[in-house]
């Protein structure tokens, strides 16, 4: 069975879109976890497009209450910028779960790309260890080549995240089983050295079940296409759809 954490993101997107309280995220995250969720993922930025510090507070409170997982995601090297303490701080604060380690930059739209490990990782092992410290799980977002992964796991992480944007955007043009075999093969040499394999990015209800036929994946994060079709079955019934597909 592959856990389902949802990343409530776009409903604090919404909210921030208005202004006060519509969509309530603890509310809506309480009906994600009674649905059966496994975890509920947040994605905090330092311009606080969607997420922002005290919603992290209240998830944490949300998710140790359920009994569910508490996943943070971000930028390790993002600092302190206004109301944003810095990414390291929120994790010393609220010790999630799962900490996500994630290479994007700011201005990004949305994470696009894996770490890139071929060059000197001293900063990002430090941060590593400082994060397990606190009693997160580490977990990298990386892409499907064996060298990265494999120096993701001499660095210290305890999983990676497979970016699975490619592999999306290939099945709108139809299945690409070579492409496919690449995931298959990332996933298994993760695996033979070690390390869990989560997986993430632009999946949904149409394109996960043949990736997780392939791919033995321990979670899944989905937020935008969850979403997105909560519009059309209602949040309870969409992750119940989602739970459906991975077990």
């Amino acid at each position: 069975m592959t856990k389902l954490s949802v990343n409530v993101n776009k409903v604090a997107w919404i909210r921030n879109g208005r202004g006060g309280t519509l969509p309530d995220i603890k509310e809506i995250s309480k009906i994600c976890i009674e649905a059966g969720c496994h975890g509920i993922t947040v994605h905090p930025r330092d311009d606080m497009r969607h997420i922002n510090p005290e919603d992290v507070e209240v998830l944490k409170e949300l998710t140790e209450s359920c009994g569910v997982e508490f996943n943070i995601e971000g930028n390790p090297f993002s600092v302190e910028k206004g109301r944003y303490p810095g990414f390291i701080n929120l994790i010393k604060t609220y010790k999630p779960t799962q900490c996500t380690l994630v290479p994007d930059d700011p201005n990004q739209l949305t994470s696009d790309h894996g770490w890139n490990l071929s060059g000197d990782n001293s900063e990002l092992k430090e941060t590593i260890e400082e994060v397990s410290m606190h009693g997160s799980r580490v977990c990298l977002f990386t892409d499907t080549d064996e060298l990265t992964i494999k120096t993701a796991k001499e660095i210290g992480a305890d999983r990676v995240e497979l970016y699975t944007g490619p592999y999306a955007e290939s099945f709108i043009k139809g299945i690409n089983n070579d492409l496919l075999d690449q995931y298959s093969l990332a996933e298994k040499f993760a695996h033979s050295i070690g390390l869990k394999v989560n997986a993430g990015h632009d999946l949904n209800l149409i394109n996960l079940g043949g990736f997780l036929s392939t791919c033995l994946i321990e979670e899944v994060s989905i937020g935008h296409a969850l979403i997105s079709d909560a519009l059309e079955f209602g949040i309870y019934e969409t992750v119940k759809k989602y739970l459906k597909i991975c077990n």
